[in-house]
């Protein structure tokens, strides 16, 4: 089993909002991603969408969405991203979406000898810009859920941990932050996440801070082809 990553696939089957105006990279994107997904991740392989599924308002309008999702191969494992509006009631989601797609909220999931964790996270304050109050406690609540995600994972004995943000875990200078510290004190084997776009992404696609690899899969800066984590 392999375990693949990409995400920020801002979907509108069912509303008007194509992602084209942000550049002709988008153009048929979604045709690209199926192609390419389809052409690398195999049936019984895992793949990570770290959240910004679904331009879609209400889970109703999700449908269409989420049957491209399942047509794409293997399990697919998903989180919350800033714009799924849609993302309510996380039991609701889980029997909308059905068995192919694993939905990740302050818990853990297990797939073969691969543990996933995972919250969405928010924005890590700069050196010289501190978050406002409301931010702040945003941030140190998606704090306090990822770690309760890693610690519902229990004792990782031999299993690898993949942890997945929708936020970078770190600021444009990899400061250390409390996301840093959790995946270093649980032992976290790779950390994936997306939110970041275009050329000011500020990112390099995988960087490697205190051992431990950190993949950025915005679908966008990936050319819209998974990328596969190395475990």
């Amino acid at each position: 089993m392999k375990v693949w990553a990409l995400s920020d696939f801002h979907l509108s089957f069912a509303v008007n909002k194509p992602m084209n105006v942000f550049g002709d990279h988008w153009d048929n994107y979604e045709a690209e991603i199926k192609r390419n997904w389809n052409a690398l991740v195999a049936p019984d392989d895992v793949g990570i969408i770290a959240g910004d599924i679904s331009w879609a308002m209400k889970m109703a309008d999700t449908a269409a969405d989420f049957d491209f999702i399942k047509s794409l191969n293997g399990t697919k494992i998903i989180i919350r991203g800033n714009h799924d509006y849609w993302w309510k009631s996380v039991s609701q989601i889980r029997e909308f979406v059905g068995d192919s797609i694993k939905v990740l909220q302050n818990d853990s999931v297990t797939i073969g000898d691969v543990i996933f964790v995972g919250t969405r996270g928010w924005q890590t304050p700069e050196r010289n810009r501190p978050l406002s109050v409301e931010d702040q406690k945003i941030y140190d609540r998606e704090v306090l859920r990822f770690e309760m995600s890693l610690k519902s994972a229990g004792d990782k004995g031999n299993k690898k941990l993949v942890a997945i943000l929708h936020y970078p875990p770190f600021n444009c200078l990899r400061d250390d932050s409390p996301f840093t510290k959790l995946c270093e004190q649980y032992h976290v084997d790779a950390v994936v996440y997306g939110h970041l776009h275009g050329r000011g992404g500020r990112g390099d696609l995988t960087y490697v801070k205190n051992g431990i690899k950190y993949y950025l899969t915005s679908t966008d800066l990936l050319q819209h082809c998974p990328v596969v984590i190395d475990l």
